[in-house]
């Protein structure tokens, strides 16, 4: 009987091989874990392509990393027209995507499709643009999920609430709507994993947790609500206890670049509670794995997005 695969306990970028000829799509590259992804990607040879909604802000992050194996794509994941544009533009077979763009316990807000903004942007943005281009992967799609997903619920995860909760309608808590997102990240994962095995797609699908990494995403929240001490109180906190995103990118590149890993595999870091470390095999919480809630969440995305698979 043969062994489920691990991954090498302390797995660091020295143990990413050649990459030369690989190609690899990274959402949200130009800061935090994407752009130090992309870093190390680049790196080992590889070709990659990170998205930015600000052009200037996409040029600068290329330049910065050496304007050499990177291109810059328009992407702006609260658009299903933006979504669209970008699909189009993606013309040649690629090896892996990387759905890591996202928002974080933001006030109240719609997208410009009318969903309510974290679960539009981390999960019905992701879901839209992997459903477009999902036919050019050729080995993975990785989706970076988060500890926070044992926040979210879906109610009685029936379609209904679904839907409610991803056109904000109703009491709205921002942890809660953040917490659901990034349980739609994982639940998403593994029923893609199940559909590739039925379809016998080519690539396989992953999920990621970065721990508690410093990153902008903390900073999104406080700075549209104008809290300027909650901000510098959460700078304070992420420079005192949280990783570096160098550290905190480890669990993506590892679930990008590691063989053999088993299909739905969850990626996390090995310390304590997981909010830093190396990476490691890890559990989601159980209602990631609940297969009728996953097919319902799939069922409204696609009726929200417009985008069937398959």
């Amino acid at each position: 009987m043969s062994s489920i695969p691990t991954i090498p306990q302390g797995w660091n970028t020295k143990n990413i091989g050649d990459l030369a000829g690989k190609k690899y799509f990274i959402t949200g590259g130009t800061s935090g874990i994407g752009k130090e992804a992309a870093r190390e990607l680049i790196r080992a040879g590889a070709h990659v392509t990170i998205t930015a909604r600000d052009a200037q802000k996409g040029a600068a992050t290329a330049l910065e990393l050496g304007n050499k194996n990177i291109s810059v794509g328009s992407l702006d994941l609260t658009s299903l027209e933006s979504i669209n544009e970008f699909a189009k533009s993606v013309t040649e077979d690629f090896d892996v995507l990387i759905l890591n763009a996202g928002v974080m316990a933001t006030p109240l807000a719609h997208t410009k499709d009318g969903f309510e903004l974290q679960l539009g942007t981390n999960h019905l943005g992701h879901f839209a643009l992997a459903g477009l281009l999902y036919s050019k992967v050729t080995d993975r799609i990785i989706s970076v999920a988060s500890q926070a997903h044992r926040l979210g619920n879906f109610g009685d995860g029936s379609k209904a609430e679904i839907l409610r909760r991803a056109k904000g309608v109703g009491a709205y808590k921002p942890w809660g709507a953040y917490g659901d997102s990034k349980l739609a990240n994982l639940l998403f994962t593994n029923e893609l994993q199940r559909r590739i095995m039925k379809n016998n797609w080519r690539f396989t699908a992953y999920a990621v947790h970065p721990g508690y990494s410093n990153t902008n995403l903390q900073n999104v929240s406080p700075a549209m609500r104008g809290a300027t001490a909650e901000a510098r109180v959460t700078a304070a906190a992420n420079a005192l206890i949280a990783q570096s995103a160098s550290r905190g990118a480890l669990p993506t590149l590892c679930a990008a670049t590691h063989s053999p890993l088993v299909g739905a595999t969850y990626i996390g870091p090995d310390g304590f509670m997981e909010m830093r470390g190396f990476p490691k095999l890890t559990r989601a919480a159980g209602i990631a794995y609940d297969q009728e809630l996953a097919a319902n969440l799939w069922a409204v995305s696609e009726e929200l997005t417009g985008i069937t698979w398959g």
